[in-house]
């Protein structure tokens, strides 16, 4: 006999009771991956198993009486300096595993080559078969598995690793394990033998290009290097030590250069070491006039406006800012530079780098790098997605510099083009336009817990195609949240159009975690670090594959587990929706999911194909049901509705147009009664 079902005979269960989302779980370390290997040799240094000595203990006696406090012995000098003595590297063996357990794929793309002789038409197409096998040639330089031999293997200053420390880095990432040995000390992390049968050398360092996922410390792994970069040449001077502008660090958008300057200031605090975002009206030391005449043509979204005559004028009498690191986006410098150049500039790097060599940024980009005219640049570039034409498109840039004997080192973290593997992602037909508000509030609202639906905590982003949709979206929500809880100050929209300071503000308040539902164009979708984002809600159906591997890694960054992507598509999205599905399969695949539990394979299959020119339409314009103002509103509301409410206001303003008529005709014509006039 069941007491407790006894007991509980007469109590009434609610039908429907609400869905509680699970909590989600805190990383217990940042890296993705950390595949077992077979024949993992023993560290060089490590202690000895203590399982064997565990035998020979006495065996413990609760009973004994307290024995006396001893003094802790105090530690040996050898153990203080043990963090900052020289570790020997390790075999090549040790060194496979480690990249292959973490996924790390380092490929030479490029190398000084001897020009060769001519060669007839009938034996090219023999060598071109042989040359595309061997001109991708694999490398294993020395990994990095914890951020305490940054100090004791790569001599970075000792206050860059204090910063570090405190800010709690520990065990470092993938991206992080590859990049920074080869960064900060190339000829250490490429052994001479490997550099010499590859035909190729470290001594005057590398061009770096890196594809790591959303999330996964990229920031910090190109600001370390640069940072050290600059204190190195200072300890190098004996004499005054000039504070030169020696690095730029290139972002999109405002909002992601604005966090490398807040990341930067953190690892440079005490090192004298100066960051600085670029602003209108700076001036900084370049070389070079500038004719009057001279304008920049180019535009991009995200600066649409240029500098005026005004600006001009205080440019050229504002003092010049002296800075080791500067931090901008490609117009704002584009068009301070226009004929000048920065010959003290040594490392370029391009964070979002496919971004900013695609045609909308190329021209300025391009600007800019020519703009470095030091002899011994470096190139680094960094972003979770990196096409094929983006890469030939940085060779031959490289190759038509004069350092082209550099060799250029790619680096790939997991599976090329991907999403992060702790994201669940979520395809959802909703058939309509109505379809995805319905469903946008079920998952504001949860009832019950469906299958159907996935289980979402607040905070989330929510994109859409244009900024009129984003409006128009958060003017439909923004009271769906009680008044108890917040209110309309719960849900925001940010885009383009809104001024510096209101998206400053916006951004600010959603860390603060005062803002619960942020609605946003793809400007927030590449780079920005909301570690609270427990989930992405594409309302409208990404442009391309790349755009959705940005748009769902505003979750689940640094290794955290339960984010969640939930893509809504109509009936008009199903012809755009294959890319995607292909991305989410891989994704699951690289996560060792089953690959039907969030796209079925009968569906990726069905999904038809679309062709090259359908799918540069749709990177550049989107959806065009979508576009205009009449396709931006959304509401759930139908047509006859709309008009009949539009009607009624129109009623309500034309009576009161007319009272306001009415009541001025009233006063003209007692003003008309009391003056006569002259009388004769």
């Amino acid at each position: 006999m069941d007491i407790l079902k006894i007991l509980s005979r007469g109590t009434k269960k609610s039908a429907s009771q609400p869905a509680i989302p699970k909590p989600i779980a805190k990383p217990s370390t940042p890296q993705l991956f950390n595949d077992p290997t077979r024949g993992v040799k023993r560290k060089r240094n490590e202690a000895v198993s203590t399982v064997e000595a565990d035998d020979d203990l006495d065996e413990i006696n609760f009973f004994a009486p307290r024995a006396a406090k001893r003094p802790s012995p105090e530690p040996e000098a050898k153990e203080t300096l043990e963090e900052d003595a020289p570790k020997p590297g390790l075999d090549e063996e040790e060194v496979r595993q480690i990249l292959r357990s973490h996924r790390l794929k380092f490929t030479l793309l490029s190398s000084h080559e001897e020009k060769k002789k001519k060669v007839k038409k009938s034996k090219k197409k023999e060598e071109t078969k042989t040359k595309a096998k061997d001109s991708k040639k694999q490398l294993f330089p020395q990994p990095m598995t914890s951020f305490s031999e940054l100090r004791s293997a790569y001599n970075i200053s000792h206050r860059l690793g204090e910063n570090l420390a405190k800010q709690g880095y520990r065990i470092p990432t993938e991206v992080q394990l590859g990049s920074l040995p080869l960064l900060l000390q190339p000829d250490r992390a490429i052994s001479t033998s490997a550099a010499a049968e590859l035909n190729f050398k470290t001594e005057n360092g590398i061009d770096f290009l890196a594809v790591a996922p959303t999330g996964s410390g990229k920031t910090l792994a190109f600001l370390i290097p640069a940072i050290n970069s600059v204190l190195r040449r200072r300890a190098g001077e004996t004499s005054l030590k000039e504070r030169l502008l020696e690095v730029v660090v290139v972002a999109p958008t405002r909002e992601l250069a604005h966090q490398i300057v807040n990341e930067g200031r953190k690892l440079a605090q005490g090192t004298g070491v100066k960051i600085v975002g670029m602003k209108k009206g700076m001036q900084i030391p370049a070389e070079g006039q500038v004719d009057a005449d001279e304008e920049s043509t180019s535009e991009s979204e995200d600066e649409a406006d240029s500098l005026d005559e005004e600006s001009e004028k205080e440019q050229k009498n504002a003092t010049v800012t002296k800075t080791d690191i500067l931090v901008t986006t490609p117009l704002l410098l584009r068009n301070y530079l226009k004929s000048r150049t920065l010959p003290t500039v040594k490392l370029l790097i391009l964070d979002e780098a496919d971004v900013l060599l695609d045609p909308l940024f190329r021209e300025q980009t391009l600007g800019i790098w020519s703009a470095c005219t030091n002899e011994s640049l470096r190139l680094t570039c960094w972003s979770a997605t990196m096409g094929s034409s983006i890469e030939g498109l940085i060779l031959e840039q490289l190759k038509s510099r004069e350092s082209s004997s550099i060799p250029l080192i790619r680096l790939v973290v997991g599976l090329k083009d991907t999403a992060v593997p702790s994201i669940n992602h979520k395809l959802i037909y909703t058939a309509t336009e109505q379809g995805k508000l319905f469903a946008l509030r079920q998952l504001l609202h949860p009832k019950s817990s469906n299958d159907s639906m996935p289980q979402m905590r607040l905070p989330f982003l929510v994109f859409t195609q244009t900024i009129e949709r984003a409006t128009a979206l958060h003017d439909e929500l923004k009271f769906d949240i009680p008044a108890e809880a917040g209110g309309s100050a719960r849900i925001a929209a940010l885009h383009s159009s809104l001024s510096d300071t209101a998206r400053s503000n916006i951004v600010a308040r959603f860390r603060a975690g005062e803002i619960w539902v942020l609605i946003t164009t793809d400007l927030l979708m590449r780079g920005i670090d909301f570690r609270g984002v427990n989930g992405v809600i594409n309302y409208d159906v990404p442009t391309s594959a790349a755009a959705y591997v940005h748009r769902v890694g505003r979750t689940g960054r640094a290794g955290h587990e339960g984010g969640v992507a939930v893509t809504f598509y109509t009936t008009e999205d199903v012809t755009y929706l294959k890319s995607i599905a292909n991305v989410i399969a891989l994704s699951e695949k690289q996560a060792g999911k089953s690959s039907e539990e969030s796209v079925p394979k009968w569906l990726v299959d069905s999904l038809p194909k679309v062709g090259k020119e359908e799918k540069k339409k749709l990177k550049k314009r989107g959806v065009e049901s979508r576009r205009g103002v009449k396709a931006a509103k959304i509401t759930t509301q139908s047509a006859w509705e709309r008009r009949k409410e539009n009607n009624r206001r129109g009623a309500i303003a034309g009576s009161k147009k007319r009272k306001t008529l009415e009541a001025v005709s009233d006063t003209q014509g007692q003003e008309e009664s009391e003056w006569d006039g002259i009388g004769d």
